[in-house]
């Protein structure tokens, strides 16, 4: 299994070194001149003092699909991992209380940006086109320390705009404006990094800006569907993409989750679980970032028909998914899942032997793993009024 991985792992690299062979000059220059998706980041090495810029690829036209997470169904663990690639990060080294001045507010006009943006970036010194794929951590193009930053053609996103302008906002009410507004998660995101939301502003590193923005929209919408009648069947929902593998168990109950997670790691098999019942989670999940992003797509499926269940999510990571590219896919995976016409069980056992037969790990082992079975005896329905 492992040689499966780095055999992945290699294949997307020699892709790689292919487009290099052909266009390298456009990765290895001491400045670049593209359309940005748009797109920024924001680091958290070095946390406060963080690593901050536009992402770009070095070609202009509709460059959008590159940084779109919500328009990567269907598309291969290469695709995506050559859209990474494909973006050079331009990087300057700032405070994260510095959320005026000309080069962040910059960056909050492409985060702004309803279309791509046109970016001209000189460098300190030319970037390298080596990368790494170590299938631990998700994959970037290369990088380059800003000397200039040039952004033109940009038109800000009215709902954004009209938010970010609202500094008597909290910074959760902002999110779930926006949210509510049809904004795209993945832009919301990019805005609560860059530090345009809230009443006291501040750059948050992109990674603890994606579990942000789900947890606080999450949070909103089981306060919704505690007020909708509980479901009075088993579904059993299924969905596989990018060596990923998701089975969703709704089931007659007041709101109560668990995520199950399994991977491979030297052909051993690792687990890693978390709950909650109606009154939430008072931890970081064990399992980071992906135990929100779940929640979220099975709310969304829970507020779309306005019914309240118990949730139980089991996602199996095969040695496919050779290289991560970010809990979007937990998200999107659980999305597309949820638009599938679910299987009818007449019992919770019989649901998670249908789910459980959908993957390679057997109903014994998740439940082993996991606390459902413990919280579903130790618990009646009055614990959560």
């Amino acid at each position: 299994m492992q040689s499966n991985s780095q055999d992945i792992r290699r294949a997307i690299l020699a892709k790689w070194h292919e487009t290099l062979s052909k266009h390298g000059n456009l990765f290895s220059s001491d400045s670049i001149s593209g359309t940005s998706p748009p797109s920024v980041f924001v680091g958290s090495y070095n946390y406060p003092k963080v690593f901050v810029g536009p992402m770009i690829p070095p070609v202009h036209g509709d460059t959008s699909l590159l940084d779109s997470p919500e328009r990567w169904g269907g598309k291969s663990l290469e695709d995506i991992v050559n859209f990474r690639l494909n973006l050079v990060r331009g990087i300057q080294k700032v405070s994260i209380e510095q959320t005026e001045g000309k080069y962040i507010e910059n960056l909050q006009e492409v985060a702004m940006s309803s279309k791509p943006i046109d970016t001209d970036l000189t460098f300190e010194k030319p970037t390298s086109a080596n990368i790494s794929l170590d299938g631990e951590s998700a994959p970037f193009g290369p990088v380059g320390i800003i000397n200039s930053a040039k952004f033109s053609g940009s038109t800000s996103e009215k709902s954004i705009e009209k938010t970010f302008y609202d500094k008597d906002l909290k910074a959760q009410d902002a999110v779930l404006n926006l949210y509510n507004s049809g904004i795209e998660i993945s832009k919301i995101q990019k805005c609560f990094s860059i530090g345009m939301l809230g009443q006291k502003r501040k750059l948050v590193p992109t990674k603890w800006s994606i579990t942000a923005t789900d947890d606080i929209i999450s949070k909103s919408l089981v306060d919704e569907i505690l007020d909708f009648g509980i479901i009075d069947s088993y579904r059993v929902f299924f969905f596989e993409h990018l060596g990923n593998v998701f089975t969703v168990i709704l089931f007659p109950h007041r709101w109560i989750y668990e995520m199950i997670e399994a991977w491979y790691s030297n052909g051993i098999l690792g687990f890693g679980s978390d709950y909650e019942d109606a009154r939430g989670i008072d931890h970081p999940p064990a399992i980071a970032g992906a135990y929100f992003a779940a929640k979220l797509g099975v709310l969304e499926y829970l507020i779309k028909n306005q019914i309240q269940s118990g949730v139980i999510i089991l996602r199996e990571i095969r040695p496919e998914y050779a290289i991560p590219v970010g809990v979007w896919q937990v998200r999107e995976g659980i999305r597309t899942a949820m638009k599938q016409n679910p299987i009818i069980s007449d019992s919770l056992d019989n649901a998670l032997t249908t789910a459980s037969n959908k993957m390679s790990i057997s109903k014994s082992e998740w439940l082993s793993h996991g606390n459902i079975s413990k919280l579903l005896r130790q618990k009646t329905m009055s614990d959560y009024f």
